[in-house]
C-alpha cells in the first residue's frame, strides 16, 4: 500500500473531525494513578553515604519509608541526589538487611541471632571490661590518663558532627589511638 503524505493529512483530518463531531467515543476522564507518596508524612533526614550531608525528604507511611527525594531547601545539595543517594530506599527495604545482631560464642562454630538491644548492652560491658583493665593513670609519674586496649577507627561515611562526637566519646574514654578511613 502507497501512503502519500497528501493521504496521511486527510486520514488524521477526517479522523479528528469525526472525534470532534461525536461519532468516535472518546473516554470523558482520563486514568490519573495514585502517587505512592500520597497521603505520606514527609520526614526531613541526611544522606549517609558520605560525608557531604546532603539533605533527603522521606515520605514515609505506616511507619514505613515509601520515596526517598532531594530536599530542594537544604543548602548543600538544593534537591539534588547522587545516585547512591537515589538508590537509599533500596537499602532500607532490602529484605536481606540484617534487622537482629550476629553473635559467635567463644570456641563456637554457629552463628546465633541476637536482638540489637542484647549487642548494645555487650559492647557496652566489654569496652567499659577493657578500659578498666587496662587503664593507665600514670607513667614515670607523669599523669597520663589513657587506655591503651582501644582503638577507634572513623569512617568516610560520617559527617563532621559525627566524627566530633566519636572523638569526643574516645576522648572521654582515655583512648589515644585514633585513625580515621580515609589516612589508611
Amino acid at each position: 500500500m502507497d501512503l502519500t503524505r497528501r493521504d496521511f493529512l486527510k486520514g488524521t483530518g477526517t479522523g479528528a473531525g469525526l472525534a470532534a463531531a461525536g461519532a468516535i467515543p472518546l473516554p470523558a476522564e482520563a486514568y490519573t494513578p495514585q502517587l505512592k507518596t500520597q497521603g505520606t508524612r514527609e520526614v526531613p533526614s541526611i544522606c549517609y553515604y558520605c560525608a557531604v550531608g546532603c539533605g533527603i525528604k522521606a515520605s514515609v507511611a505506616d511507619g514505613k519509608v515509601v520515596a526517598i527525594q532531594g530536599d530542594p531547601e537544604h543548602p548543600i545539595n538544593r534537591g539534588a541526589l547522587c545516585s547512591k543517594a537515589q538508590a537509599y530506599i533500596q537499602v532500607l527495604d532490602n529484605p536481606r538487611r540484617l534487622q537482629k545482631a550476629l553473635y559467635r560464642a567463644p570456641g563456637a562454630t554457629a552463628w546465633e541471632e541476637k536482638p540489637l538491644d542484647w549487642a548494645m548492652d555487650e559492647i557496652a560491658k566489654r569496652v567499659k571490661a577493657t578500659r578498666d583493665a587496662t587503664f593507665k593513670e600514670s607513667e614515670d609519674g607523669v599523669r597520663v590518663n589513657r587506655a591503651e586496649a582501644i582503638a577507634a577507627l572513623g569512617s568516610a561515611i560520617i559527617a563532621n558532627e559525627e566524627c566530633y562526637l566519636l572523638v569526643k566519646l574516645m576522648r572521654g574514654l582515655g583512648v589515644v589511638w585514633l585513625e580515621h578511613q580515609a589516612r589508611i
